[in-house]
């Protein structure tokens, strides 16, 4: 781990020619769609692909697939693919889950959504989850001892979850899955791809259009990742992210009589819980006996800026404040959630595969953690960025994926679209991502709060039907105006991103 800087460095250095090639008998391959069993309105059906994409020849397993045949066949365009993000977000339950498209796509599109390998019913990466809820507590690594802990840990995880899995679970980067699109995209007679992908596959659309230029056709990426940070500028960004939506929220209830807090000094209170959690002194809500610590009180806060659902955040503020017993998660952690089951599928491995994030020992954790603090004195850390960090710890060197600036030449334009106030992928993540690409890179800024920009009022949603379908792209510099969070519930369902990367097992409820 501590030849990163080598390693990215000479990652540099490649060209676009020393990418690897999709092999041939990729394109060969078909899907037998059937009515799907959880839903008979819609397809699904399964790709073989290989483990290995460096050994077409080997062991193979199925991805899972489903699509919503496009509603006027006539009108057609072709195939969208879709990603909801995470690492670990299921494509085949985002076209069973209603999708949130408006008709001016899905009249025109077949919308297919697919499991990335490693996630859901694509040879799941498996767990024990008895051991995912020992993992130690990302703001609970005090000493070098409790380092070594951790690395001792993450150590007997990994094995645990290489044991369960097999083969696959060294194979699960994403730019294999990049390689597994572009054979869903041949399977499904599409000479060009058409896609969206929300948060982390954002990621999958940006190496699509690196390795794979001429082959596409539109590329939607909605919340961008930023594939090109190490380690202290990864933490940094994900901090100063977090805290923005923080003060956004305080904004917010400052402004809004309906707040739970309205009128309160929110920081204070929020300051005094966070110190509650660290005395032991909080119980998960609805789950007796279940400590309320400080990495999930913050978790609390960073889930509801995803909405963003600031009144449900200020009640279960002011509930766990007064102990009235009122209060509602709003996301949920396995070591509190009910039916608990024996194994769960781990999508954390995907993040550890496409991100080298080292830290040499305790000393160097505890400056980034400090670090951290100054830029979000509020939320401390971001509840995505440095459990995930922690959990990857310890991950041997070379890693599949690792980081790179972007090299996309080539390609149609492609349209990226990011809120100013996103807890996850950072405004600044989306600037950085559209510099890398360059030319063919279009930003559509979207003035509000939340996390994903499609759905949220008619003027980003509009933008990107508008490009999907006539590939007409917003002019250059084109800015959304916000829908007040106090009106975001009515919005028409958007395209959900799946689980939060570094949580497994975490559920939300916006509802």
């Amino acid at each position: 781990m501590r030849r990163t800087a080598l390693i990215l460095g000479l990652l540099g250095s490649l060209t676009l020619s020393l990418l690897p090639a999709v092999p041939a008998f990729a394109a060969t391959e078909s899907i037998a769609w059937a009515p799907c069993p959880e839903d008979a309105t819609a397809e699904c059906g399964t790709l073989t692909v290989p483990v290995d994409w460096d050994e077409p020849d080997g062991e193979t397993f199925e991805l899972a697939v489903a699509r919503r045949k496009a509603t006027d066949p006539g009108a057609r365009i072709g195939s969208l693919v879709i990603n909801p993000g995470g690492p670990g977000g299921s494509g085949v339950n985002a076209v069973l889950g209603g999708l949130g498209f408006t008709p001016e796509l899905t009249s025109r599109f077949d919308v297919v959504g697919f499991d990335p390998r490693g996630v859901a019913r694509s040879h799941p990466i498996l767990c024990s989850a008895e051991l995912a809820r020992q993992a130690p507590d990302t703001l609970s690594i005090d000493s070098q001892a409790a380092f070594d802990a951790l690395l001792a840990f993450n150590e007997r995880y990994r094995q645990d979850c290489r044991q369960r899995t097999g083969a696959l679970y060294d194979h699960v980067d994403t730019g294999s899955v990049v390689r597994d699109l572009d054979a869903l995209r041949a399977a499904l007679g599409d000479d060009k791809l058409t896609y969206y992908g929300i948060s982390y596959g954002t990621l999958i659309g940006q190496l699509y259009a690196e390795r794979h230029p001429r082959r596409v056709r539109a590329l939607v990426l909605d919340s961008n990742m930023d594939h090109s940070l190490g380690t202290k500028a990864f933490l940094d960004t994900e901090a100063w992210t977090a805290q923005d939506s923080f003060d956004e929220f305080v904004s917010w209830c400052e402004a809004t009589a309906a707040c739970a807090l309205h009128g309160r000094d929110v920081r204070a209170v929020w300051k005094e819980l966070l110190a509650r959690a660290d005395r032991g002194e909080l119980e998960f809500p609805g789950a007796p006996g279940v400590p309320l610590t400080r990495m999930t009180l913050v978790s609390q806060a960073f889930g509801a800026f995803y909405g963003p659902a600031y009144q449900q955040l200020a009640e279960l503020l002011a509930a766990l404040e007064s102990g009235a017993g009122t209060a509602r998660p709003i996301v949920t952690p396995p070591a509190a959630a009910r039916g608990q089951e024996q194994v769960i599928n781990d999508p954390t491995r995907i993040f550890c595969q496409d991100w080298l994030l080292p830290v040499r020992d305790h000393r160097e954790w505890a400056r980034l953690l400090e670090r951290s603090a100054r830029i979000a004195p509020d939320m401390l850390v971001s509840a995505a960025a440095h459990p995930i960090t922690a959990a990857c710890l310890g991950t041997p060197a070379p890693i599949p994926n690792p980081q790179h600036r972007l090299r996309v030449s080539g390609t149609p334009p492609l349209l990226l679209g990011n809120a100013l106030h996103d807890p996850a992928t950072g405004y600044p993540w989306a600037v950085n991502a559209a510099r890398q690409i360059g030319r063919e890179a279009r930003l559509l800024t979207y003035e509000g709060w939340g996390h994903g920009v499609y759905g949220r009022g008619p003027c980003p949603t509009e933008a990107i039907d508008a490009y999907l379908t006539s590939l007409t792209v917003p002019a250059e510099g084109a800015r959304c105006e916000a829908v007040p969070p106090s009106e975001a519930a009515p919005l028409r369902a958007r395209p959900l991103p799946g689980p939060m990367p570094g949580l497994p097992g975490w559920t939300y409820d916006l509802s």
